[in-house]
């Protein structure tokens, strides 16, 4: 007989809690949205209640007896653990080489573990396992990360558009991740919502990936630029943080706080950064400086 979601997510929970007692203490355990749990949770137990989203978190684990930090980053379908989950390992004592191979290895060996299986205890203890060999051989000089030799880099910008952003939990949600990818660029608020990252293009991509999954509606990546490099990227960017941006707003309508920001003044601040161009692509016209 067929698993049914209702079944699925409770074991989706009990996992969720075997974790959340292996991995206690604060930032070691985090899930992506706080109200997801509770969302499950209130599915499991009304009849009437909607689909909740798939759950997502994150699970730092120490490795080696450096105790550098690899973390597992985790999407559940619905319908896991009869459907494999996503999982990426991903840590910055790792060159990119060397987190492929680990991924690589893990991907290998959760598909070896029988069908309808919880797997992502089993998953982090691979990790604490089979993670130690690559940190050793990787050593990176004083001053930073190692680069292989003539190895080139992908600087990417995203310039992301949405209808609105307002709700506190998403902004949060947009400012944890491009912290914890080391994006810089920033979030503009209201109505519309727009969104500048940039960084080394996996971690860009991972971004679009995390905020816009898994019911983001009327979002979507408007344009990309993308530059190859062998030096610092940092010479790249053109913003020197993640920023909130937030300009005088025209109109308040009500309980919504439906508000429409001046887009004038973005257009003004686009121009300060070198980006005067990207306001056409956004918007689809060439728009006006602001007076002010």
């Amino acid at each position: 007989m067929a698993a049914t979601v209702k079944e699925c997510l409770e074991l989706q929970l009990l996992e969720v809690e075997m974790l959340l007692s292996m991995f206690p203490k604060e930032g070691e355990m985090q899930v992506c949205d706080e109200q997801a749990v509770p969302r499950v949770q209130r599915y499991l137990t009304s009849s009437e209640a909607a689909l909740p989203p798939q759950l997502e978190y994150s699970v730092a684990v120490d490795v080696g007896e450096s105790k550098a930090k690899v973390e597992l980053q985790v999407v559940l379908p619905h319908l896991y653990p009869h459907v494999a989950p996503q999982l990426f390992a991903r840590s910055d004592a790792l060159s990119r080489q060397q987190q492929l191979q680990l991924n690589t290895g893990l991907a290998s060996y959760v598909s070896s573990l029988g069908a309808g299986e919880l797997c992502v205890c089993a998953a982090v203890q691979w990790l604490k396992d089979n993670s130690p060999p690559c940190l050793q051989n990787h050593k990176p000089p004083p001053g930073g990360p190692s680069k292989e030799e003539g190895f080139k880099e992908t600087f990417h910008r995203l310039w992301i558009y949405s209808h609105h952003i307002y709700r506190q939990e998403l902004r949060k949600k947009i400012f944890d991740c491009a912290r914890k990818l080391n994006l810089t660029g920033f979030c503009l608020t209201g109505k519309p919502g727009v969104i500048c990252v940039e960084g080394i293009r996996e971690n860009c991509d991972e971004f679009w990936r995390v905020i816009r999954y898994p019911n983001w509606k009327h979002i979507s990546c408007k344009h990309v630029e993308s530059t190859e490099t062998e030096g610092n990227i940092d010479s790249l960017r053109l913003f020197p943080a993640f920023e909130d941006l937030q300009f005088q707003a025209h109109g308040d309508y009500g309980l919504r706080n439906d508000y429409h920001m001046d887009l004038g003044q973005f257009r003004q601040f686009l121009e300060q950064h070198q980006s005067g161009h990207v306001f056409q692509i956004l918007f689809g016209v060439e728009g006006k400086l602001s007076n002010k």
